[in-house]
């Protein structure tokens, strides 16, 4: 029978091509060959010369076979004669004789072959870059002749694109593999970070978590309300990583941080050639969190534009990049925060009163660290482990009954930000040279004397100070450190940062008398 090549070639071409799945692209195939090559399987097999590593990508084994397993140990001889062959020009080969066959393609072949089959092999190249290899196989010796092999070498083309789209496709899946587990473990330590270690849940911030354990498991929009430093995105981590999304996306937004030109594109994408610099298309955060949380910081901060579009998102669940016209759905549920009053913003029109109301199904009002003092224990602990670890410290300086009481009478303005950096600035200043090792937390009004720190306000006066007078008590506490001493490791001037030269410019302009000039003038001496 005469076969239409073109045709033959357009079919086989289509069904190897018709899966993603080999196995079921194969098996197309095989199908239509049959009608004219004998097979009653196939396979696709890769080759690495250098590792000496062989395997089947992908195979079709008909009933009456027993398929081999993955594994098999290859004798150095076939070895030897795969690399042999691999250097040769690729072709096709025809064995319909096992028996008759070189050695260790004998031995090999007849583990998993019975003698009285027959086999027709064609290498594969693509770019100069040998691939692996395609055969068929069937019943009964001597069934394949030069037309059968003439056939299969009009396939070489389609057969090397389909091995190498099944490796590739591999590949891709192995990556998404990877990238899904450090996504899972990323989730666990972002978990252990903030959602298990808030520290007052059982105290200060008891009411705040019975309301994150009422909002979490269902689908409400939540906003977040406190002033600046009093952990209201480890609150939204905590509703995140308590809530069936848990696992699913979750993308934080700055609001205040992104330039106003530039808010459309962060927030919802942007297509190529959008505006200039546009270079590629590029996904939005609500694009990437579909699925998962989406936390919009400082969203008090968006301006009037942003805020029209987000309401628009929030109501409809459906973005539209810039300089796009179709809508992407999206499935995002929201998470808000911001230290201002937007009440008052709706009142004054800095605000939409829609995206307001959107926005403020479920609020949660974090209470300023001066309001749950009965924390500070716990939050200086957990502060004083955590940063020493990140510092390399062993052994961490003991907190002191003195120390906690100074620091549950201050008023703390930053709230647990402010501590967090003020544990941390006195645990690099208790290793420095000629420190007594001892951990010593020092409050902003600890750096003034005492008779300023109680000078009365002055009529209009808001409590804050000059600053020179800021400046000059700050001297004056490293002064006091320093025992008087100016220059050297252990001096003012090396724990201020300062050149010996410039800290004594600034003491001679701000009236800083020191040594035993000052000695003198404390002590009541004549000058």
């Amino acid at each position: 029978m005469v076969v239409d090549e073109n045709e033959f070639f357009r079919q086989a071409t289509l069904k190897i091509s018709s899966s993603l799945i080999a196995e079921i692209a194969m098996k197309r195939c095989l199908d239509y060959l049959k009608l004219h090559i004998p097979a009653s399987g196939m396979l696709f097999s890769v080759y690495d010369p250098g590792l000496n590593i062989g395997k089947v990508l992908a195979s079709i084994w008909p009933t009456n076979f027993q398929k081999p397993g993955e594994a098999f140990h290859f004798p150095n001889e076939f070895w030897n004669w795969l690399k042999e062959r691999w250097l040769r020009e690729p072709g096709v080969t025809i064995i319909n004789d096992l028996d008759k066959t070189e050695f260790p393609v004998h031995q090999i072949m007849s583990m998993v072959w019975p003698a009285d089959t027959s086999h027709i092999l064609m290498d594969l190249e693509m770019e100069k870059k040998r691939l692996g290899a395609v055969g068929l196989f069937t019943d009964g010796k001597y069934r394949y002749n030069d037309s059968h092999a003439h056939l299969l070498s009009l396939l070489h083309e389609p057969f090397a694109i389909a091995i190498s789209n099944i490796l590739q496709h591999r590949e891709i899946e192995r990556l998404k593999d990877m990238l899904a587990d450090d996504n899972r473990y990323l989730h666990r330590e972002m978990a252990k970070m903030t959602g298990d270690t808030i520290v007052g849940a059982d105290f200060g911030l008891k009411n705040v978590m019975r309301m994150v354990n009422q909002v979490a498991p269902i689908e409400s929009p939540v906003l977040l309300m406190g002033e600046t430093g009093t952990g209201k995105e480890i609150i939204a981590n905590a509703i995140h990583f308590s809530s069936p999304r848990r696992d699913n996306p979750y993308i934080t937004v700055n609001c205040g941080a992104i330039p106003d030109n530039l808010v459309d594109s962060e927030l919802f994408g942007h297509e190529k050639g959008a505006f200039t610099g546009a270079i590629a298309k590029k996904r939005g955060r609500f694009e990437r969190a579909d699925t998962g949380t989406i936390f919009l910081d400082e969203v008090g901060d968006l301006p009037p534009a942003a805020q029209v579009r987000l309401l628009r998102v929030l109501q409809h669940q459906k973005i539209e990049r810039v300089g796009g016209t179709e809508h992407i759905p999206v499935n995002v549920r929201t998470i808000s925060a911001t230290h201002r009053n937007l009440e008052e913003m709706v009142r004054t029109g800095e605000f939409r009163e829609d995206l307001w109301f959107r926005l403020n199904v479920f609020p949660i009002l974090i209470p300023p660290l001066r309001h749950r003092i009965e924390d500070i224990p716990a939050l200086l602990a957990h502060f004083v482990e955590r940063k020493s670890k990140d510092l390399k410290i062993r052994n961490p300086p003991p907190l002191t009954p003195e120390m906690i009481n100074k620091l549950q009478a201050y008023n703390w303005p930053g709230n647990v930000r402010e501590l967090e950096n003020l544990v941390e600035r006195a645990l690099i200043l208790s290793q420095m040279p000629g420190s007594d090792g001892q951990l010593n937390i020092e409050t902003p009004t600890d750096l003034s004397p005492p008779c300023e720190a109680r000078d009365p306000k002055t009529p209009g006066d808001d409590g804050l100070r000059p600053l020179d007078k800021v400046i000059a008590a700050h001297i004056k506490s490293a002064l006091h450190r320093s025992a008087g001493k100016v220059e050297g490791k252990d001096g003012a001037a090396k724990i201020l940062g300062l050149h010996p030269s410039t800290l004594r410019g600034r003491m001679r302009k701000l009236g800083i008398v020191h040594g035993k000039k000052g000695r003198r003038l404390r002590s009541g001496s004549p000058r």
